[in-house]
């Protein structure tokens, strides 16, 4: 008779200290919400969205509009308000998941776009937007990211699993 027996106890505690780390994934999904963040306002510099679209241009009206009211340069890729939704851009992570997003009133309308009128009118009676706005597609994940999201993840389990040996 042949008896072998394997000493699999470093092995063991790799995974259990991997499993015990998922139970509360905070510090990964914590690096997931700054890479989104990152990714996301890098879209406003390109204007381009998730999938790989480029943006509708503003109309020549509307730049008039911002030079008008003072929001700022002109050679800038997304000048206006887009700019401060850019930089308004918030994450939060939790053992469970993670979010980003933005609180900004108009981040919405830069989403999904408003037809003129859309929201009524001003007390001079003028619609709501002035006029037609394009859905500019700022939120969402790319096939990048997605890779990304998952290189991330991998380092994540892979310090989880690493013995040190």
């Amino acid at each position: 008779m042949i008896k072998t027996s394997f000493n699999a106890s470093a092995a063991q505690a790799a995974v259990r200290n991997a499993i015990a780390q998922m139970k509360d994934a905070t510090p990964l999904f914590q690096e997931i919400v700054e890479y989104m963040i990152q990714a996301t306002r890098e879209r406003f510099v390109t204007g381009t969205g998730p999938d790989g679209k480029k943006w509708a241009a503003k109309k020549q009206s509307t730049l008039d509009r911002y030079k008008r009211l003072g929001y700022g340069n002109l050679n800038k890729a997304l000048i206006g308000p887009g700019r401060s939704l850019s930089r308004q851009v918030i994450g939060a992570a939790s053992a469970k998941g993670a979010v980003i997003g933005s609180n900004m009133i108009y981040s919405r309308v830069m989403q999904e776009g408003a037809e003129k009128g859309a929201f009524g009118t001003d007390r001079r009676g003028n619609p709501l937007p002035w006029g037609r706005i394009p859905a500019r597609v700022w939120l969402g994940v790319s096939a990048k990211d997605e890779r990304q999201i998952i290189a991330i993840s991998g380092e994540y389990l892979e310090q989880a699993l690493d013995t040190g040996a």
